[in-house]
């Protein structure tokens, strides 16, 4: 059950991280957009969820578990991305370009951010087809 949390959050996280690139994307866009707008105001939760569960998984591999794995890691990293700002009183999901909106030209810290969340996407999705 807690990996199919981590999963969720990396994934959700992912999505949160991310969206500024999909939103350059037609036809995919706008509708994953106002999802993630949706979702925007609990992106704290999903932090929170990401770094608790990719936590405990790393201590219980790092312990008793054959070796770390990816899932934990990209985990801990979605929920300190996600939880920035609540720790230190800093933006970090700052989007390139003049648009405050996030469609402008994606570079520097927004465009690896936005490829990291991508990177979190699909190692959710990962674990969620791989067996415990």
């Amino acid at each position: 059950m807690i990996a199919l949390l981590l999963d969720i959050a990396n994934i959700l996280g992912g999505l949160l991280l991310a969206v500024p690139l999909f939103r350059g994307l037609p036809n995919v866009g706008d509708p994953i957009g106002r999802f993630t707008d949706k979702i925007a105001p609990w992106a704290w939760l999903v932090g929170l969820l990401a770094l608790i569960t990719g936590g405990y998984y790393l201590i219980v591999h790092l312990f008793s578990g054959p070796h770390v794995f990816h899932f934990e890691v990209v985990g801990i990293a979605v929920g300190v991305i996600l939880l920035w700002d609540r720790l230190t009183g800093r933006r970090a999901l700052t989007v390139g370009g003049e648009n405050p909106g996030g469609q402008g030209v994606l570079s520097g810290r927004a465009l690896l951010l936005a490829i990291f969340g991508v990177i979190a996407i699909i190692v959710g999705l990962q674990g969620l087809f791989t067996p415990n």
